[in-house]
């Protein structure tokens, strides 16, 4: 640039040289320390001590009213330094660009993020940090279990030692009488299971604890159950154990079996009722409807729980898919490494690497508070992460669990840490009475994502979703009108228009909720 200041840089001199009649002189300190750093900027062959001084000079101007010629440094000299800065610096970048205007855009991003800096830590604690309490509860819940060290670290041994009953939980965990009555009057109608792993995440005496409220039932599951409802995607499954929203997508529901059963599941009224694994012929009808409709590029293997199947049936699905021409690419869907993460062994991780050096393998989870991260489940998904083509999480919108920006922003670092990509937030499903007590107002879920953009890193951000008929994204192009309490929303994939019944305010506001009932 032949030495030549750009426009932001004259500007920044006119301001820090420009004299302001009526200022009182500098003190004595000022002159000090402008001379010292004056003497730096002249001396060293770094820009640091250029920009130095020009934010110090901008700061005396901005709140002490104080030029550059009264603290006893001419515009020669400086304008002498802004150009050595220019010729230091690899990108010709100005001290007027740097100090007059991207140190000041950098303060006003950082005031954005200092107050989740602050917060998220304490008000959204990983399993990392919470990893000693963690353990020590894991320790107190071996011994009442009777569990030795080998069956604590075995998918067997944690799901052999599941905690399905109120009476081994109430031993486990401190629970109100009035909230074990409940328990007892809810899993009449819906199965309750914890592994003893995922049981030790919950924190004693934390009311509404986040892991606690995803798998422990409370009253509200009968008393808003409402009328039966079809089970979910009934009128989407053109074949036995498939699901069909999309022309090039289809779901194969391979088991009814979890190792825990999520009290937000959309399946809780037909899932889990009993284990049992499926026949081959059942999956052979799955696997013929696919073979014979070439549109269908993806498959997603789900449930229940994918990595529920043995690793013999596990590998056999995955190669049956691979044998398809057409069949592209595969999915797992499991939440299995954050309730039993000792499922992830060497044995599994070959069958998924062999899967996926044939055709890409995506592995997507369903991780809803950064609880839910320890170093155990951390590692499991690191080490999945090395054998497949993507770890991709679809977290649910859940009251009390992750409805805040704190929260939500707190588990897509954390995930992202783990190699999990943020992928889908759900807005927690209408279809469900059992469950209306978790819903999250649409307007709350937008305000959340859309304050992640230009705070956090990009690939941690996830795309919020409402299902009505497949997945319509809750852009506001979508959302385009509401009728009482209901949203109008667009499919825009077809232009179809279909109502999607928003959270109940007066429910999301009211301060009865879970086991905060059991307190008054």
């Amino acid at each position: 640039m032949n030495g030549q200041l750009d426009q932001y840089t004259i500007e920044l001199l006119d301001h820090l040289c420009d004299p302001v009649p009526g200022a009182s002189a500098p003190g004595a300190k000022e002159k000090d320390t402008v001379q010292d750093l004056l003497q730096k900027a002249r001396q060293e062959e770094r820009t640091g001590p250029i920009v130095e001084l020009f934010r110090t000079l901008k700061e005396l101007r901005d709140h002490s009213s104080l030029s550059a010629r009264a603290l006893g440094v001419s515009r020669e000299e400086l304008e002498r330094l802004a150009r050595r800065h220019q010729e230091i610096d690899e990108h010709m970048v100005s001290v007027g660009g740097r100090v007059g205007q991207a140190l000041a855009i950098v303060g006003q991003a950082n005031a954005r993020v200092d107050d989740y800096l602050e917060r998220k830590d304490r008000e959204a604690p990983s399993g990392i940090e919470l990893w000693d309490r963690i353990q020590e509860n894991q320790e107190r819940i071996r011994k009442a279990l009777a569990m030795d060290e080998e069956a604590w670290n075995s998918f067997a041994g944690q799901i052999r030692h599941a905690v399905g009953s109120v009476d081994e939980l109430a031993s486990l965990i401190d629970l109100p009488p009035a909230a074990v009555a409940d328990i007892a009057r809810v899993t009449r109608n819906y199965r309750m299971r914890l592994t003893p792993y995922y049981t030790s995440l919950i924190m004693p005496g934390e009311i509404n604890d986040p892991i606690m409220l995803q798998s422990v039932p409370t009253g509200e599951m009968v008393d808003n159950a409402g009328i039966e409802i079809p089970p979910v995607a009934a009128d989407h499954s053109p074949a036995r154990l498939v699901d069909q929203f999309y022309p090039r997508v289809v779901t194969i529901k391979s088991t009814n079996m979890c190792a825990m059963y999520c009290t937000h599941c959309l399946r809780i009224a037909h899932i889990g009722r009993k284990d049992k694994m499926f026949s081959k012929d059942a999956y052979g009808e799955a696997l013929d409807y696919i073979r014979v409709n070439p549109r269908i590029r993806d498959v997603l293997i789900t449930g229940g729980d994918a990595l529920v199947l043995p690793n013999s049936m596990l590998r056999w699905l995955l190669e049956q898919l691979d044998t398809i021409d057409h069949v592209r690419l595969k999915r797992l869907g499991t939440r299995v490494p954050v309730t039993a993460p000792m499922r992830v062994d060497e044995e599994l991780l070959d069958i998924l690497e062999a899967s996926n050096d044939i055709k890409p393998l995506r592995v997507v989870t369903q991780i809803n508070t950064a609880r839910e991260i320890t170093p155990v489940s951390q590692q499991a998904f690191r080490r999945i992460a090395k054998r497949v083509f993507a770890v991709l999480n679809q977290a649910v919108l859940l009251r009390g669990i992750n409805d805040s920006r704190v929260k939500m922003w707190k588990l897509c670092e954390t995930i992202q840490e783990a190699c999990v990509r943020p992928y889908y937030i759900f807005n927690c499903s209408y279809r469900n009475p059992q469950f209306a007590h978790f819903r999250v107002p649409v307007e709350k879920g937008r305000d959340i994502v859309e304050s992640m953009y230009g705070n956090i890193v990009g690939d941690a951000i996830p795309r919020y979703i409402a299902t009505a008929g497949g997945k319509i994204p809750m852009h506001r192009s979508n959302v385009v009108g509401r009728e009482g309490g209901e949203l109008i929303l667009r499919k825009p994939w077809n232009g179809e228009v279909v109502r999607y019944p928003d959270a109940d305010p007066d429910v999301y506001g009211s301060s009865d909720f879970s086991f905060s009932r059991y307190t008054s």
